[in-house]
Formats: C-alpha cells, sequence, structure tokens
C-alpha cells in the first residue's frame, strides 16, 4: 500500500499551516502533489526567499485541491426526510479511488460524513450503518464492514480514517457491533466469516498487555488497575502535533504547562476516543491546556471491548471452538467486574471515567455513562 505523507514537507508544510493560507488545517493535507515531493521541497527552498514570493501561489502551482464533490448539491426542504436521507446515501458514496494523496485506497465503495469530512471514520460509520439498514441499504453495509476488513488485515487496525495522517491512532471500537448489525441481517455465518479479523482487532487493543507489571502500569492502550485487571485506555503512536490541526496544536502547547510531546499525545488520543474535544479529557474544568487523556480509563472504551471480547465468544462458540469461547467468556466477565469496581460511583449512582494516575473517579457527568447499559453491564438497580 503506497502512502504519500504530504506532511514530512517539514518546514512548507509548517509554514503552509502556521500562515492558515485555507480556510481549515484539513485543506493542506488533502491536497494532490502535482511532482514528487522531493522535487517540491526544492522548488520552495529555492524559491521561498525571492523577493516577492507567494506562497499560496505557489503552493496551488504545485498541488490540486482536494475534490470538492456534489458542490452544488442542496436539499429540497419539500420532500419528507425520509425520502431526503435516501437519496443523500448517492450524493454521500465514494468510490474506491487511487488516487496519489493522503487518502488510503479502499477496495469497495463506502460512505462520507460529507463537505470537508472527503474519507470515512471509523465509529461514525457505525451510526451511519444503523440509517443505511433503515434505508434497506444492506449491500453498502457489506462493502463498508469489508473495507474495515481489508484496513484490519493490511494495517492492523482501522485507523481513525482512511488518511495516512490518521495512522498511529484508531477510533472507539465498533467494528463488532458493526458486524453484529450484519448478523442480524444475514445471519451467525457473518460471526464466522469475520473472526480473524475481530481477533486482530482485540489483539491491538490489547497490544501491550504482557509487559504490564507493578513498574509499568501502562502501555499502549492497556492499564494495569491496582488490583492487579487489566483494561484500556486511548493513545496515539506520535506524540507530535496533528498534520490536520497542526497551528491549533501549537498554538495549544504554547498555552500549556505539560511538555509538548505528552500534550500532543494526549490530543491525539482524545482524537482517538472521537470526543475531541471535551472537557471530560481536561484536568482542570474548562482548561483545554489540561487535558489528559492517556491518563484516563474511559468508561465507555471499556464496555465496548467487553462488547468485542462478548461478540469473539460468540463467534468461537458457532466456530464450534469451545476453549477459545470460555477464554473470551472468561476476559469479557473480568473487564466487566473491573468497570463495575472503577467505574461505578455508589455515592453518586452514576459511571465515572477513572484516572489512574490520581487513583481516582473523574468528576464530570458525561454520556459515556449510558454505555454500561446498552452493553448489559449495568445491573437493574444500577440501570434504575
Amino acid at each position: 500500500m503506497k502512502k504519500l505523507e504530504i506532511f514530512e514537507l517539514g518546514p512548507l508544510f509548517e509554514e503552509v499551516q502556521m500562515k492558515s493560507i485555507f480556510p481549515d488545517g484539513k485543506t493542506f493535507p488533502d491536497c494532490l502533489p502535482k511532482n514528487e515531493l522531493k522535487k517540491i521541497n526544492q522548488d520552495y527552498q529555492d524559491q521561498k526567499a525571492l523577493p516577492g514570493f507567494d506562497l499560496k501561489k505557489f503552493v496551488l502551482e504545485h498541488f490540486e485541491l482536494p475534490k470538492a464533490y456534489s458542490k452544488g448539491y442542496k436539499s429540497d426542504i419539500t420532500r419528507p426526510v425520509k425520502e431526503h436521507i435516501d437519496a443523500l446515501w448517492t450524493t454521500l458514496t465514494r468510490q474506491p479511488d487511487r488516487e496519489v494523496s493522503s487518502l488510503i485506497p479502499l477496495p469497495f465503495s463506502y460512505i462520507v460524513p460529507g463537505g470537508r469530512f472527503r474519507e470515512i471514520y471509523y465509529w461514525d460509520s457505525y451510526f451511519t450503518m444503523l440509517g443505511l439498514r433503515a434505508s434497506g441499504r444492506v449491500d453498502m453495509i457489506q462493502h463498508m464492514i469489508d473495507n474495515f476488513s481489508y484496513l484490519i488485515d493490511h494495517i492492523g487496525y482501522i485507523p481513525n480514517g482512511n488518511r495516512t495522517y490518521f495512522v498511529g491512532r484508531s477510533q472507539p471500537p465498533f467494528y463488532s457491533l458493526m458486524i453484529q448489525v450484519l448478523t442480524e441481517e444475514k445471519g451467525q455465518d457473518v460471526l464466522v466469516k469475520y473472526l480473524p479479523q475481530l481477533e486482530k482487532e482485540y489483539l491491538f487493543w490489547m497490544s501491550g498487555s504482557e509487559a504490564l507489571s507493578d513498574l509499568m502500569r501502562a502501555v499502549k492502550r492497556v492499564v494495569r488497575m491496582p488490583d492487579g485487571s487489566i483494561l484500556n485506555r486511548y493513545w496515539d503512536e506520535h506524540d507530535t502535533p496533528r498534520p490536520e490541526a497542526y497551528k491549533e496544536d501549537m498554538e495549544l502547547s504554547h498555552q500549556s504547562k505539560t511538555k509538548p510531546g505528552d500534550l500532543f499525545r494526549h490530543l491525539r488520543a482524545a482524537a482517538e476516543s472521537g470526543w475531541d474535544f471535551s472537557g471530560r479529557w481536561f484536568k482542570e474544568r474548562g482548561s483545554f491546556a489540561s487535558i489528559h487523556t492517556t491518563e484516563i480509563v474511559p468508561v465507555d472504551l471499556n464496555c465496548l471491548l467487553f462488547h468485542l471480547e462478548k461478540t469473539i465468544s460468540e463467534a468461537m462458540q458457532i466456530a464450534h471452538n469451545a476453549t477459545g469461547s470460555g477464554h473470551y467468556a472468561a476476559l469479557a466477565q473480568k473487564r466487566k467486574a473491573s468497570i463495575q469496581k472503577y467505574c461505578w460511583n455508589r455515592v453518586e449512582k452514576f459511571y465515572f471515567d477513572y484516572d489512574f494516575v490520581l487513583g481516582k473517579s473523574k468528576v464530570q457527568l458525561t454520556l459515556a455513562a449510558t454505555y454500561p447499559l446498552f452493553c448489559g453491564i449495568a445491573e437493574d438497580a444500577q440501570a434504575k
């Protein structure tokens, strides 16, 4: 899989992003270069000090702006909302594309959010699939699941979206819930078909767990809790500003007391959470500069991984692998017990995220607390 890392242009990339020559920071990383990046870089070095050098003109001469899909689209407000949505699927459909850009090519058609969001996004797509099912578009659900399975097989996990600048982080693991949607439409054979990818997804989230100890409490996305149980956090492989939000991240680093590398990792981890950005990740109320995402065990993430463990167990049972099924069922029960222990607050009667560095619950009331109900972890009394 060929990857074009446009943000490796170095000084040119930094200048374009910091001077905001485009309306948002995502435009430049989505551009298509007209020549090899090495040549563009050299041209920039040769020309930037010349009198009258125009940065935006230079960029437009060397790059094509991202494709503008459905630029003239207008909603017909006389149509019922269901008809509007059914018609909109065609507008939001993208076909397999081999453009030489930051886009990661996918083998099947897929649905994008639209506007400047020209690619798929992981957890968004689950809710898209619920809409597709209501519209009777099971064919597109199949295509999108096959695209995500392709990413798991070729990258090792599902990135935030199919852009190279998203590689390094994922998003809330809704893959097992997507498989559940397709299973409800096509039968239990679906679970067995996608079992290899379900296991790979799980191994990605649990990577590093074998290295956990009293001295190494957290590695990548896994955290060893005080009682020895393992829960998960959000993470990113990189500790640099996000290419698509370079200026914003750099400006925040000048306001924060956190070391820049740590701050950038917290920002990226929050982007992996899908809650980018929410006060639930802040140490100090209302202070974006106090973000500390990687120090938090999120209740929603662990509920989703509980669902993944249960789904793998069910798939293995159907595949006549009783030992494997029992193993994952036991993992699910351990996780359930840990969520109840560390995320349920008996006094507040609510589920909270857990700050494993300080060893106490966070105080923000958030809708992440609904996940234990949705995933079947909450007891009846807790749900009430």
